[in-house]
């Protein structure tokens, strides 16, 4: 079974990447930057043509669709890389074809705040998708570059998805219906995800699970069947938001930043500034084939499970990345 995990924001090494093998992982959305300037991003990007180079027995990265395949027949992991934010473009439409071509196949229009282009899901007035944000949602379809809107607030979300003649993603949520959270979906963008042809992420951060780190795999499971009902079994998939083996200074990067002297928790209170416990049935991406065995006995047929883990995500790549003639 070919199995794609939408969204990991590990402390990259290779024992991570030892331990996707093992669990089955086939691609990855890997984050390659939150509040990065574009000169920051090319750094991220020449570090992870470094861990091509030092891993390629075990990884690999992912610049068409196709190359998922590729790294599943040849044993590796395909990595494909992604921004929460739209900081790598700065201020200059230039950028996104320029970042295109580096590789960077994802980038999400906010993080949590107000951006140049939308308004994150953490501002108290959603203000949508501004000037600069219509020209860059133009030029993000036209050079195969996937909108994502994870962190974006509900007008924002909406507007971008009317916008865009392509897909629109959520890489990483859950339905707000199932556990109410900022940064979880409204059944009303759920819907308008499928309508486009796009695809929602299940995360399993624990902050955004029924019950935090107690979520069992059954409850998750039950969101699953009931998001499947919603928007169809073609148009869901998972994106873990996994942050394997990072120390605390790195949530607080991505929280603050540079915009705040204060630590911002966000939705949550002080009792959320450090990172959750982890699921005892997701601890890291060795235990992938738990969710596995829980889509089977929520009683998804095998074709459903695969489209899930994995196929859901391939076909969405087949027809987001492809750059317009």
């Amino acid at each position: 079974m070919l199995i794609v995990d939408g969204l990991q924001y590990s402390n990259w090494s290779r024992e991570i990447f030892e331990q996707m093998r093992e669990g089955g992982v086939n691609a990855v959305h890997a984050t390659l930057v939150y509040h990065e300037t574009t000169r920051d991003t090319l750094s991220r990007l020449g570090e992870w043509n470094r861990r091509f180079e030092t891993h390629r027995d075990l990884i690999m990265p992912v610049r068409e669709a196709a190359d998922i395949q590729r790294a599943q027949e040849a044993g590796k992991v395909g990595i494909f890389l992604g921004a929460q934010n739209c900081s790598p473009i700065e201020d200059d439409i230039d950028m996104v074809a320029i970042m295109r071509d580096l590789g960077l196949l994802i980038m999400q229009l906010t993080y949590n705040n107000q951006s140049l282009l939308a308004c994150g899901c953490y501002e108290a007035q959603d203000s949508g998708i501004t000037r600069f944000g219509r020209q860059v949602i133009k030029e993000m379809n036209r050079v195969g570059m996937v909108i994502d809107m994870s962190h974006s607030a509900e007008r924002s979300t909406l507007e971008a998805i009317e916008l865009s003649e392509r897909p629109v993603i959520i890489s990483h949520a859950n339905p707000a219906a199932w556990q109410p959270a900022k940064r979880n979906k409204s059944d009303k963008v759920l819907k308008a995800i499928a309508e486009c042809d796009g695809l929602l992420g299940f995360s399993a951060y624990p902050f955004h699970l029924k019950n935090g780190p107690d979520c069992t795999l059954e409850d998750y499971c039950d969101m699953i069947a009931a998001t499947a009902d919603l928007m169809g079994i073609e148009h869901i998939g998972i994106g873990t938001d996994l942050c394997q083996n990072q120390p605390v200074s790195i949530l607080e990067w991505m929280r603050n930043g540079r915009w705040s002297k204060e630590m911002d928790y966000g939705e949550g209170s002080k009792d959320n500034a450090g990172w959750p416990r982890p699921l005892p049935w997701l601890k890291d991406s060795r235990d992938f084939p738990n969710l596995v065995t829980g889509l089977r006995a929520r009683g998804f047929a095998e074709d459903e499970v695969a489209r899930i883990m994995g196929r859901n995500w391939v076909e969405l790549l087949e027809r987001t990345i492809t750059p317009q003639v």
